[in-house]
């Protein structure tokens, strides 16, 4: 079927829409839904068998939905109406939740239910961004396929919404206000962490801290302090890695990042937001990005930075903790990545530095180091753990190793055009030795997401495994143990090995950052192809002025351009 995505932004979930459709065998294109009359005008010119609705903030025009199907997806179960519905899920500590695939009527979220999936709640308040990220977005992505399935099938007809009906669990609830947002830090650690999850990664908790207005992001039950003087409720006790210690009501909490309330401010590590505020504060432990740890011959370094981005510190030391790795008595080195596996550089930190030229040239360097302990491991064989998402240079970072090996519900990014950039991380090497050199350019200049499907297709990655994080990361490691006793174990290393040496007489893996940085320097410097600006409207969330060119195959179906202005916007 010819099928219409409308969306907000081309987010993860509508990536994963978009794949699985595609996958199916549909037609699809994406249209950005910038205001009603662009909406509509793109159904006339895609003329589509049905639209879907993956990741809608607006509201459908009747004129829409009264001439095409339109379903909507809603992160919630049958009967779950409104605006802030994974917030009041978490925020009331709901045991079940679920999302809903409904067609389009008058009244907002209620109309007749196509189908809807439902799963259990993690015991442990989850971050908002990993529950749409996780959970939601894989019930969306099985829904997606059902109703273009059930779409194709003339004799179905949705079931309208009753609550009468025992399955009909859900209620209607009201958009969440900035005072459901507040909290105290002299309240229990419990109320804290719920409250601020339910806002990640947006709009954030409201505190005061430092005696400055922020919103709060990224939080982690802390230490008990027993014993330490001054314990008063939101006293900064400790920083570290970025991110600043808060005493609570009974305890303590590692608050991750922060976003100043006024005009222009951008989320940050809590301590760089903070600033002079916090820079007699004593470090403290209790809190890594970064871990290490050996099993069965095994080391893993695990690393989990927030929503993937990897400032110039963060790569420093990512980039010793493999150093560390490679250099024990272990025979396989895992490289493990987080709840998003890495987006590359960190464009927040970068457009917040004194001078952010000098600070993305500096951060490109750091993260070219981290590739290079992978790429240059030859003391082990190197597996890659890609259990979330991948964006850009975070996508490269991981094909140094010989193995790769990603969940099958991961979306990855590998191009970089979008942000302006020609890129780095040793991607003219790493890239072209996988996919091919026609593919890796393919890849890079349609700037198009892929699946954990098409990854093992083209060689990008080796294996795709199920299940959710933790299985997919136990599997992992089983499969690592396995890799270290096996009994060819030498030959794979001395393979290794020669292949290293021969491909740096080919051509020296300084050559190729030297090539990338010289462009690179073109991009950060001379700013040729928009990075800047680029930088500026991701960080700041500008909203796009029109429908990027790659994504809209109605338009080249019709030769038309949508109302909403021309030309691509960045993702």
């Amino acid at each position: 079927m010819r099928i219409l995505l409308l969306c907000s932004s081309f987010n993860g979930l509508t990536q994963r829409a978009w794949l699985e459709l595609r996958r199916a065998g549909h037609d699809v294109s994406v249209e950005l839904a910038l205001s009603p009359e662009v909406m509509v005008e793109a159904a006339e010119l895609a003329k589509p068998d049905l639209i879907i609705c993956p990741f809608l903030k607006e509201r459908v025009p009747s004129a829409l939905w009264r001439a095409h199907r339109t379903v909507i997806v809603h992160p919630g179960p049958p009967g779950d109406r409104g605006p802030s519905s994974l917030d009041w899920a978490i925020a009331e500590g709901e045991a079940e939740w679920g999302v809903t695939a409904l067609q389009a009527v008058e009244e907002m979220d209620a109309g007749p239910i196509w189908g809807f999936r439902t799963f259990v709640m993690p015991a442990e308040a989850p971050r908002k961004s990993a529950l749409y990220n996780g959970p939601v977005a894989e019930a969306a992505a099985e829904l997606v396929v059902e109703v273009a399935a059930k779409a194709g099938d003339a004799s179905f007809v949705p079931v309208p919404l009753d609550y009468r009906s025992a399955g009909v669990r859900g209620r209607l609830r009201r958009a969440m206000r900035h005072a459901d947002r507040e909290f105290s830090w002299s309240e229990p650690t419990e109320d804290i962490v719920r409250r601020v999850r339910a806002a990640d990664g947006a709009p954030g908790g409201r505190a005061e801290l430092c005696g400055l207005p922020v919103r709060v992001f990224d939080v982690y039950r802390g230490p008990e302090l027993a014993g330490v003087a001054g314990q008063v409720p939101g006293q900064v006790a400790g920083r570290r890695e970025g991110a600043v210690l808060v005493h609570t009501g009974d305890g303590t909490v590692w608050v991750g990042h922060l976003r100043l309330e006024q005009e222009g401010a951008i989320k940050l590590p809590a301590a760089m937001a903070l600033g002079e505020a916090v820079a007699g504060v004593p470090e403290r432990a209790g809190y890594s990005e970064i871990t290490y740890d050996r099993s069965e011959g095994v080391g893993v370094v695990s690393f989990d930075f927030y929503n993937g981005a990897m400032s110039t510190e963060q790569c420093r030391r990512l980039a010793s903790a493999l150093r560390y790795a490679v250099a024990q008595d272990t025979r396989v080195l895992v490289v493990r990545g987080g709840e998003v596996f890495s987006n590359g550089i960190h464009l927040n930190v970068i457009e917040a530095a004194r001078h952010p030229e000098l600070e993305a040239w500096m951060n490109i360097n750091a993260i070219n180091a981290v590739c290079r302990e992978i790429v240059g491991c030859t003391s082990q064989l190197v597996v890659t753990s890609i259990g979330g998402n991948a964006g850009a240079g975070g996508v490269m970072m991981g094909l140094g190793a010989d193995r790769v090996i990603v969940r099958d519900s991961v979306v990855l990014n590998p191009h970089y055009r979008t942000m302006g950039l020609f890129g780095s991380e040793y991607w003219t090497y790493v890239l072209p030795r996988r996919v091919g050199a026609e593919h890796a350019w393919r890849l890079t200049q349609e700037a198009l997401p892929i699946g954990a499907v098409e990854a093992v297709e083209c060689g990008l990655a080796d294996k795709a495994l199920p299940g959710s994080r933790l299985d997919f990361e136990r599997r992992v490691l089983e499969y690592a143990e396995r890799l270290a006793a096996d009994a060819g174990y030498d030959r794979l290393l001395a393979g290794r090995r020669q292949v290293r040496e021969v491909d740096e007489r080919r051509k020296p893996l300084d050559a190729y950052r030297a090539e990338e940085l010289a462009e690179m320097s073109r991009d950060m410097f001379d700013d040729r192809g928009g990075f800047r600006l680029a930088r500026r409207e991701f960080v700041l969330k500008v909203k796009a002025s029109a429908t990027p060119e790659r994504l809209a195959g109605h338009r080249e179906l019709s030769g038309a351009s949508p109302a909403g202005g021309a030309g691509a916007s960045h993702m």
